[in-house]
């Protein structure tokens, strides 16, 4: 199977070594490394976040800017859910469907009930633990609005999914149904790209793996290479 994303002679910090990889369609690929050592700059540039030299294609159109990822169906889901994620002084409903409020339009006005209906569907599938929608999102635990901004990243109907430490500060309990949701999504087709600051989440989850060092792919594992010791080995710039 062709790769759908094509990742040619990336440079993300000048200076640093230069990669290629790709990525497939139905593949959930993990991203690993010491902090600051360009995985989560990589991330970043698959969303056209970032600027780098090297070329980045999906299906063979060029991702230079994120105007170009949202055209090619790539959706970025941020760290810092509290900072850059949710909107606090909106509702749980505003919160969800504030990217795809187009969706929900007939004729010159908004559909209430198309909204809720689409809401509602989403919240069956990841679980949300949530009053009335039209509740603010502060109202719900950290796990529940991961949920709600997954639940507004999956309703963009992405080809591709950029997560960036998902389950970061999440109970057990939330990690489990998204960890269930991410291999569901990924079975249906979608490719997933997973950073994590856990060694374990990433050999649990993922296909494969590429380790960061100095801004660049210090190693590519997947199958029985994926070990703990390989991971951390790499990330130090050690022999396993």
């Amino acid at each position: 199977m062709p790769d759908m994303m094509n990742i040619l002679d990336l440079t993300l910090k000048p200076g640093a070594a230069p990669f290629s990889t790709g990525l497939r369609a139905g593949e959930i690929l993990g991203l690993a490394g010491l902090d600051g050592h360009g995985q989560e700059v990589f991330l970043r540039r698959l969303a056209g976040l970032e600027r780098s030299a090297g070329g980045l294609e999906m299906q063979g159109r060029a991702i230079n800017a994120a105007r170009d990822a949202e055209r090619n169906g790539v959706v970025y889901v941020p760290r810092d859910r509290r900072s850059t994620g949710i909107f606090p002084g909106l509702s749980i409903l505003d919160n969800f469907a504030i990217a795809t409020a187009g969706r929900d339009r007939r004729g010159v006005f908004i559909s209430t009930r198309a909204r809720r209906a689409r809401y509602d569907r989403w919240k069956e599938r990841l679980k949300i633990v949530a009053p009335s929608p039209e509740a603010p999102i502060t109202a719900l635990s950290g796990g529940n609005q991961q949920k709600v901004l997954l639940a507004r990243a999956l309703a963009r109907d992405p080809k591709v999914l950029l997560l960036n430490d998902p389950t970061r500060g999440v109970d057990v309990a939330t990690r489990h149904v998204l960890y269930d949701l991410f291999r569901d999504l990924a079975a249906e087709g979608m490719a997933l790209v997973i950073l994590s600051s856990e060694i374990e989440e990433i050999l649990v989850l993922c296909d494969r793996v590429l380790v960061f060092r100095d801004h660049a792919m210090a190693a590519e594992m997947s199958g029985a290479a994926m070990q703990t010791g390989s991971v951390i080995a790499a990330m130090f710039g050690r022999a396993a």
